[in-house]
């Protein structure tokens, strides 16, 4: 009898395999994206599918392709090649992509192998690696192409499947070209998939470019999930100085608990943002485009296993203007160093994210719409707190009459604080924000990228042999370059506003984690064989007897 828990994808005719690891998943039904796709991918015909962030859209594809290719092994002995090319527009997108797909493949991995190109830095291991020819590739576009004109990568005779992930960003980030050549080394039959968050001209030209006869998916669904699983509010600050204020009392008091996600719009305020909760000793790691590939999808893992509770992310490169037609890396002023193919509000899948807090206005709706779906997924609840000034409320009210759509009901609910409760925190975030300085923050953007290259080579190398001592590696540690001052970090009761005073609970410090040179030095001082000091006494005169 079949097992009740994988009902929901038994009647798609899936292999064993594939059912067993759906299982270790603990994916008891498939979601609606899932349901409509993976029989029309698995008869054959080309897919343009648009569902909202956190749907299952890399399963969606991921499935059936898994499928194909292991029904195609399944028969008269074929020879080795690679015939699934996953597309996406970031290197964490393609590492995210790669470690699903191998979680579904756990009971077939000697059958299938998949490869991910995306890190410019291994080109040489790369190049090994494809020379195995891998079942399944993915990288960004410019990658893929960089191996097909070194002869590395060879897809005009074995290519059978064809996935563009989030598909509606590839042009934004300045993959026209790219793809437009990548395309010309891929024969002329095989089956596509087009998986997108929104559907643009950028969308619609991608479709003449890739599909062949598709079946367009535009599922029924909101953009963001329903007020009972996500809550949404506005805050109206009169000043500059209010929005930190308000963040300083919430991160605090403790009145957000859990993970959150705090966005800004430039790199430039995330490390004013950093240095400035460092004065009161709230530990925070920044996510942007200029640290290594390595360091960011290790401050990823380390935030979804529970080491940071917030994480400051910069989305100028994903969710800026389209940039058709320039150059990729040109972005705004203090972002040119960032990584053209780094993106942090599109698609990376944060775990059990409690609240997003947009501390900059989104630039656009679908910069709100891709921030906020980064909590409330898979039945996950979530809130998602909106910091507006006054001029910024007509631009807000844009985005929420987007995001109504056809329902009068309002989205954005006011958040009911009482500013004057806190007043009596004031001077303080006026003394830490005269201490963060343009000066303390450059030095702190270069010392951040300097010791994170360090931390990139070590992870490499070092962490490999040594996985345990990863533990070790931290990003929310303090940079210091700006004037700390210890007393900030303490809040008297008599600051707490009279009706917390019997709820806030102060975060509880940070445990230290012991280096092996720390442990091996505290154990010599304790030590007796190794401290142990000879005093020479003195002899006392002893009485001659009479």
């Amino acid at each position: 009898m079949a097992d009740p828990e994988l009902l929901g994808f038994e009647h798609m005719g899936l292999d064993p395999r594939l059912l067993q690891a759906v299982a270790d998943l603990g994916w008891s039904r498939p979601t609606l994206i899932q349901e409509k796709a993976i029989p029309l991918a698995l008869e054959g015909k080309d897919l343009l599918a648009r569902a909202r962030t956190g749907s299952g859209k890399t399963a969606a594809y991921a499935i059936p392709m898994l499928q194909l290719l292991l029904h195609r092994k399944t028969g008269p002995a074929v020879e080795q090649a690679v015939r699934g090319l996953v597309l996406v527009p970031t290197k964490e997108l393609a590492r995210q992509a790669r470690s699903m797909v191998q979680q579904l493949a756990a009971y077939c991995a000697r059958d299938i192998r998949v490869a991910d190109v995306s890190a410019a830095e291994d080109s040489a291991s790369q190049r090994a690696v494809l020379m195995e020819k891998p079942d399944i590739v993915v990288g960004t576009p410019s990658r893929i192409l960089n191996h097909l004109q070194q002869d590395s990568l060879t897809l005009r005779d074995s290519l059978e499947l064809l996935v563009v992930d989030e598909a509606d960003l590839l042009f934004s980030f300045g993959f026209e070209e790219e793809l437009k050549s990548l395309l010309c080394h891929l024969p002329r039959i095989y089956q596509a998939f087009l998986m997108s968050a929104t559907f643009n001209e950028d969308v619609q030209a991608l479709k003449e470019l890739v599909l062949h006869n598709p079946v367009t998916l535009k599922l029924q669904e909101s953009q963001l999930p329903g007020p009972d699983q996500l809550k949404q509010f506005q805050v109206v600050c009169e000043t500059e100085e209010d929005k930190f204020l308000l963040l300083y009392a919430l991160l605090k008091l403790s009145l957000i608990r859990g993970k959150s996600l705090l966005f800004v719009n430039t790199l430039e305020r995330s490390y004013r943002l950093r240095l400035f909760l460092e004065q009161f000793g709230i530990p925070a790691c920044v996510l942007n485009g200029e640290l290594p590939l390595r360091s960011r999808c290790h401050i990823i893992s380390q935030f979804n296993q529970g080491f940071y509770d917030c994480v400051i992310a910069t989305d100028t490169e994903v969710l800026g203007a389209p940039v058709k037609g320039k150059r990729r890396g040109k972005g705004p002023k203090g972002d040119r160093a960032s990584d053209p193919e780094a993106g942090v509000a599109r698609g990376i899948d944060f775990h059990h994210v409690c609240a997003v807090l947009n501390f900059d206005l989104p630039p656009t709706p679908e910069a709100y719409i891709h921030r906020a779906g980064r909590t409330a997924r898979a039945n996950n609840p979530g809130m998602v707190l909106t910091f507006v000034l006054p001029a910024e409320q007509s631009h807000l009210d844009t985005i929420e009459e987007l995001l109504c759509g056809e329902n009068e009901a309002p989205v954005l609910l006011p958040y009911q604080f009482r500013m004057e409760e806190i007043e009596a925190f004031r001077y303080r975030c006026r003394d830490a924000m005269r201490s963060v300085t343009k000066q303390a923050i450059r030095e702190a953007r270069l010392k951040e990228i300097k010791e994170e290259l360090l931390h990139s080579e070590r992870l490499k190398t070092y962490f490999e042999d040594n996985p345990r001592d990863l533990q070790l590696l931290r990003h929310d540690l303090p940079l210091h370059p700006a004037v700390v001052k210890p007393h900030l970090g303490h809040v008297p009761d008599y600051l707490v506003p009279p009706a917390l005073r019997g709820l806030v609970h102060p975060p509880k410090k940070r445990k230290k984690l012991a280096s092996k040179k720390a442990k091996v030095k505290k154990a010599r001082t304790r030590n007796p064989l190794r401290s142990f000091r000879h005093r020479e006494e003195r002899r006392r005169p002893t009485a001659v007897p009479p």
